[in-house]
């Protein structure tokens, strides 16, 4: 709802993003949500900002973004989240690819703040709904699966 909020009072700054990023960021299962909402955020960011290097150092061709996919995938083996490279990935491929509502210089920088920003909702999504949801276990006696 937040996500989508947003998208609508600014869609000119690509914010559609950050509902992508709120969905991948957010865990369904309510095991381990948040160690996995964490390593997806973790992951997010890693794509983002090697997305930004890629956009910033290298000319736009498709060999850019295979050399991002690679240190993408190096950067998540190093930081011990190869497990959501996946989402490291998509959102690599977010920023990298071709604009379609805002000028070209600037379409990299809104997406990656787009998937900054979706990347913080989902975390705290996760971190409310799990505080909330312990609370009512405690609460009313529910056994913690």
């Amino acid at each position: 709802m937040v996500g989508y909020l947003l998208y609508l009072q600014y869609r000119q700054f690509e914010v559609f993003w950050a509902l992508l990023s709120i969905i991948l960021v957010i865990s369904p299962e309510e095991k381990d949500s948040k160690r996995l909402s964490i390593e997806r955020f973790k992951s997010n960011f890693v794509g983002s900002m090697v997305a930004m290097g890629c956009v910033w150092l290298l000319p736009q061709e498709v060999y850019s973004i295979v050399i991002g996919i690679v240190i993408t995938i190096i950067l998540c083996r190093a930081l011990n989240i190869l497990n959501m490279a996946r989402v490291a990935i998509v959102a690599l491929l977010i920023i990298m690819i071709e604009p379609h509502h805002t000028a070209l210089t600037f379409t990299p920088i809104y997406r990656a703040l787009a998937v900054g920003l979706g990347c913080f909702i989902g975390l705290a999504i996760v971190i409310v709904t799990s505080g909330i949801i312990h609370f009512m276990k405690e609460r009313y006696g529910m056994k913690a699966e």
